[in-house]
């Protein structure tokens, strides 16, 4: 029975492990592209007519 529960946690912790690399790496892309997209429109808002 405590094998069980042993091999449980640890399945658990590898995917909480890995859920949070996924997290992190998807939260710096959209930072990049954000900052990016961001800085492409403050270069053309010149263009910009309203």
């Amino acid at each position: 029975m405590e094998e069980k529960v042993y091999h449980s946690m640890s399945r658990i912790g590898k995917a909480g492990i890995a859920l949070g690399i996924v997290t992190l790496v998807c939260g710096m892309t959209v930072g990049v592209l954000s900052i990016v997209f961001g800085g492409k429109l403050l270069k053309e808002r010149s263009r910009i007519i309203f």
